[in-house]
């Protein structure tokens, strides 16, 4: 399915580009720049302009069948999840062989911070107790 996509966005691109330049080399139909230019840019084709109109046609039909075949793709890959069952609980992992589950790690609780400072600045830290401290009023 990924060489299908990679494909057609190959052969978007180049419809694309082959489209653009196409495009700028047809001569127009009047009433536009061509006439403020004057006639000069009139013989590019020639009376056999039908065939460029007809590649034109071509192009721009191979352009859109590749981008409606890239959405269509694309939206079948978006279906797919790799992640499976999502919002069931997490399955944890069977204690380690020797470890008496529920106790804390030897390093006595969380890890220090990165910086390698215990408290931080300004002295701001609750009591044990649990509520911060508040301050006392002098009176």
């Amino acid at each position: 399915m990924e060489l299908l996509t990679t494909f057609l966005y190959i052969l978007f691109i180049l419809s694309a580009i082959v489209l653009v330049v196409v495009v700028l080399l047809q001569e127009g139909k009047g009433g536009g720049l061509t006439d403020a230019l004057g006639t000069s840019g009139q013989q590019t084709f020639g009376v056999g302009a039908s065939g460029i109109n007809k590649f034109t046609g071509y192009t721009g039909a191979i352009f859109l069948a590749s981008a409606l075949g890239i959405h269509y793709f694309n939206r079948i890959e978006s279906t797919r999840s790799v992640v499976r069952d999502f919002g069931q609980t997490p399955v944890t992992a069977p204690a380690a062989p020797g470890d008496a589950g529920g106790t804390a790690p030897a390093g006595g609780g969380t890890p220090a911070p990165a910086g390698g400072s215990q408290a931080p600045a300004g002295g701001n830290t609750a009591p044990a107790g649990g509520a911060p401290e508040q301050p006392k009023s002098g009176g």
